[in-house]
């Protein structure tokens, strides 16, 4: 995600409600195995009408008592990073506006964005403003890690899954995965999904072979600068999102590349990030094509 020398912090997004603490726990650890500064964000978002045949509050004391609750979020989770890594240099910030545009500026100067993830239904991911994650991931400048509620559990030997297609983005996303795996002493499990097509009038055997050179190709020199992971690589067959999830149901982290700026979140970043985020249980990151 970054390089030795860089000091750009890990940005984390903090949820009003402390007993969601997963996201805030994966990022102070990140950035303690990094040495870098860890970002504590809290956006606050616009003032509501209130409940029919209430006064709305003025905007002053809107904007005080928003101010408040802020801190109070922002204070409460500066001492759980600090209790869980005492040596942590703590940034916090409590910024005005749209969460999704605050994370996004946010993400300009960042080694990571972390953000929360509940499992919604497919209509509340991918419409609501329950989530924040999708349209984030569309317009990030550095890889966006979802990272769910509650704690999954993983296996020893613990192991990272990085979705392979062959594309730039793959390849970004190979690179971050094994930055990850090196930094944590684990495997990394490199899949290339291939699904057939409706119609099979062509050699299945021929395309399988091109499908694994390319596999071969991406992972070996980055394999090169970090022979200490123990690297597995393999050709699946069948539907991206369920041969990545299943693979990934008890790793570290599952990495895909999503497909750069600009545009509709939905459209942008493709069916399979969006399948990933709505059934994998572990860390999701995605990483877009450009991220250095």
């Amino acid at each position: 995600m970054a390089r030795p020398s860089d000091r750009r912090p890990v940005v984390v997004g903090v949820d009003p409600d402390p007993s969601l603490r997963m996201a805030l726990a994966w990022a102070s650890d990140e950035a303690a195995r990094r040495r870098l500064p860890l970002r504590v964000v809290h956006a606050e978002g616009v003032p509501t009408r209130g409940r029919r045949g209430q006064v709305p509050p003025s905007w002053e004391e809107w904007n005080e008592a928003l101010h408040e609750t802020g801190k109070r979020v922002l204070d409460m989770a500066a001492a759980f990073v600090t209790d869980r890594h005492p040596r942590a240099e703590v940034q916090t910030l409590l910024a005005e506006g749209d969460p999704v545009w605050v994370l996004r500026e946010q993400s300009r100067d960042a080694t990571a964005v972390v953000l929360g993830s509940r499992h919604l239904t497919r209509s509340q991911e991918v419409f609501g403003s329950v989530s924040v994650a999708l349209p984030v991931m569309a317009g990030a400048h550095c890889p966006v890690v979802a990272v769910p509620e509650p704690e999954h559990v993983t296996q020893e030997p613990a192991y990272y899954v990085v979705g392979v297609d062959g594309s730039e983005r793959s390849a970004a996303a190979v690179d971050v995965a094994f930055e990850e795996a090196a930094l944590q002493g684990a495997e990394l499990r490199a899949l290339f999904v291939w699904q057939p097509g409706h119609l099979r009038i062509f050699d299945e055997y021929e395309s399988q072979q091109e499908c694994r050179r390319l596999l071969s190709e991406i992972v070996a020199g980055r394999h090169a600068r970090y022979p200490e992971v123990d690297l597995r690589h393999e050709l699946v067959v069948g539907h991206p999102v369920r041969e990545l999830t299943d693979a990934s149901a008890h790793a570290l982290g599952l990495v895909v590349g999503t497909r750069g700026h600009g545009g509709f979140a939905g459209m942008l970043l493709g069916s399979v990030v969006q399948g990933v985020l709505q059934h994998a249980r572990c860390p999701v990151i995605a990483v877009p094509p450009a991220a250095e």
